[in-house]
């Protein structure tokens, strides 16, 4: 695209009520954060952040992160198919899915009158061409979804595609910090997860469209590529809007926050927070996040509790079990630290012994 057109492109987006800064929706579109790993074989979990992978299929998918990627890209987000299904059933699916907040999707002014139209676009790459589908839904609600279907023409080759999606003058679409939206790429989709492509209406459990002719899942080692995803509102597709990392990273932390076990200053021993002893048996140790996370986090630790110790007055107290307090907030969060040999009233800090699977990981996803 020449640089007159995306500057049209932007000019019209903006008198549609879009266009400017902060006008992509998709968070970690360029598929530089992955905060839990790089590599995931998966039936229903997140992978990089922000990005869920779901299958439920007789085959079997890995997602990853891949330097394979576009111009003005480092990475993208890689599914390789490890097991064939080339007969899905019905009921069965698989798909990448990003769920969207509804404080992101205020702009659209979806479910009333004056409900705008959005604009997806992404770049693709896949060893199979053809006809491929995919679907944006109401996320929690599951009561309005629109399909829709993008051409691959040339086998392992980037090309940038774009769907206009009208705006839903109905439905359910709360501004709150629920999932408000759902945006699904299908790798394959039985016939109750279609629906035909172009308008809204109430089908739920859609994820693709009845006019898709490739279910990705039905070919052997077949592989596909997806980055610079964005979804703004306009009628045209704009240039992708890249972020400093940092930006990005603190966006998805809002909604997954993890600590790793990264060696440290301290011999390897990671510090992860410092509490109140407050009996011989249990430490409240105050982690303050970076970001206002969505809602109070639930905790994985990498590991086993006995993996983390007590550090206080020259000693190491062992530990037994570790959650979140009821108490904790999206911007305070207590975790409780049970074990023994403590003394109440002292200080005392969360650490890590020198193990690389250690982390702390506060979840408040969609």
């Amino acid at each position: 695209m020449s640089k007159a057109a995306e500057l049209a492109n932007l000019i019209g987006n903006i008198n549609a009520g879009g266009g400017g800064v902060n006008r992509n929706v998709i968070i970690n579109g360029a598929m530089n954060v992955a905060q839990r790993g790089t590599s995931f074989t998966v039936t229903n979990e997140f992978g990089l952040d922000r990005w869920f992978c779901r299958e439920n299929t007789d085959g079997a998918l890995t997602f990853s992160q891949d330097s394979t990627s576009p111009d003005g890209f480092s990475k993208s987000l890689k599914v390789n198919v490890d097991t064939a299904d080339s007969s899905i059933g019905s009921s069965q699916f698989a798909y990448l899915a990003q769920r969207i907040e509804g404080f992101n999707i205020e702009t659209f002014a979806f479910g009333s009158s004056p409900a705008k139209t959005i604009v997806l676009s992404f770049y693709v790459r896949c060893s199979v061409t053809g006809t491929f589908g995919g679907a944006i839904t109401n996320g929690g609600n599951d009561n309005r979804s629109f399909a829709f279907t993008y051409d691959v023409n040339s086998a392992n080759t980037w090309e940038r595609k774009s769907v206009t999606i009208v705006g839903d003058t109905t439905g359910t679409w709360n501004i709150d910090n629920s999932q408000e939206m759902a945006v699904f790429w299908s790798l394959g989709a039985g016939s109750g997860h279609k629906k035909a492509k172009g308008s809204w209406d109430a089908t739920a459990s859609v994820q693709s469209a009845s006019e898709a002719s490739v279910e990705l899942i039905g070919n052997a080692s077949a592989t596909w590529f997806i980055t610079g995803v964005q979804l703004e509102v306009g009628q045209n597709p704009t240039e992708f809007e890249h972020e400093p990392f940092e930006t990005t990273l603190r966006k998805c932390q809002r909604y997954l926050l993890r600590y790793p076990n990264d060696g440290g200053t301290n011999g390897g021993y990671t510090r992860y927070g410092i509490g109140q002893i407050i009996s011989s048996s249990e430490t409240e140790v105050s982690i303050y996040p970076p970001v206002h996370m969505r809602d109070d986090p639930s905790l994985t630790i990498g590991g086993s509790a006995s993996d983390y110790y007590i550090w206080n007055a020259n000693d190491a107290d062992a530990l037994s079990s570790m959650n979140v307090e009821g108490g904790s907030t999206m911007e305070y969060i207590v975790v409780n630290c049970n074990g023994s040999g403590m003394t109440a009233g002292r200080a005392g800090s969360l650490n890590a012994y020198s193990n690389s699977t250690n982390f702390l990981q506060f979840d408040s996803e969609l």
